[in-house]
């Protein structure tokens, strides 16, 4: 999974535990739902700048949305 896809998956991931739809983050962001669809799907990349209006948005640090979720542990 590259990082396009890994922002995708969190920022999809983080906006449906807010309860927000893609129209909300956009007007919070100050972007077009369009691009923030395009996003989610992983058919854009982000800008540091967008990804730090779409952060803010969702009351979360940057980094956040580029982190990779933990594996399962084998035992």
């Amino acid at each position: 999974m590259d990082l396009k896809e890994i922002m995708a998956v969190n920022l999809r991931r983080k906006r449906h535990d807010l309860q927000m739809t893609q129209e909300e983050l956009a007007e919070r962001a100050g972007l077009s739902a369009r691009y923030v669809g395009a996003i989610e799907r992983g058919d854009v990349s982000a800008s540091v700048t967008v990804l730090g209006q779409i952060a803010e948005a969702l009351g979360i640090e940057p980094g956040d949305l580029l982190k990779r979720a933990p594996r399962p542990s084998k035992s």
